[in-house]
């Protein structure tokens, strides 16, 4: 008899975890945010370790930061380079610059509008008049 009532706990956990996975999933799905369609101009910002700031200015109709970077790096004097991972884009090199955690806390942040961005490169919605900075950061505890 334990054991039946084991079982039925364990199935009623797991239907409660599927669930709560499917309702985020819906609440992610309507609460993302939403890429803007059609011509936009905006600008890219890059904040090197120095603090000194590389402007370019754009006119396009992506939808997402990163293909916003590859236009960039298509028609401007910008490069970057990263890795894939399990949110998108981790943006390791801008303009020949590398920022390495491991070594010193070094990363490149993302800003939209001059306010910490909440999503990677490849979530990020472009938008009409935005300006996005990649800012070069170094954590400064040791």
């Amino acid at each position: 008899m334990k054991k039946n009532t084991n079982t039925r706990k364990i199935w009623i956990a797991l239907i409660v975890l599927v669930a709560a996975a499917v309702i985020f999933g819906v609440i992610y799905k309507f609460a993302a945010p939403k890429p803007q369609q059609g011509s936009k101009n905006c600008t890219l910002e890059v904040s090197d370790d120095k603090g000194e700031v590389t402007t370019y200015e754009l006119s396009t109709d992506v939808e997402y930061l990163r293909e916003l970077m590859d236009e960039a790096a298509e028609h401007e004097d910008f490069s970057y380079d990263g890795e894939e991972g399990d949110y998108g884009l981790y943006i390791e090199t801008v303009n020949g610059l590398t920022a390495d955690y491991e070594t010193d806390g070094a990363y490149w942040a993302i800003y939209v509008n001059g306010e910490y961005g909440q999503n990677s490169a490849d979530l990020q919605p472009v938008a009409d008049g935005d300006t996005y900075r990649l800012a070069y950061e170094a954590s400064s505890a040791e």
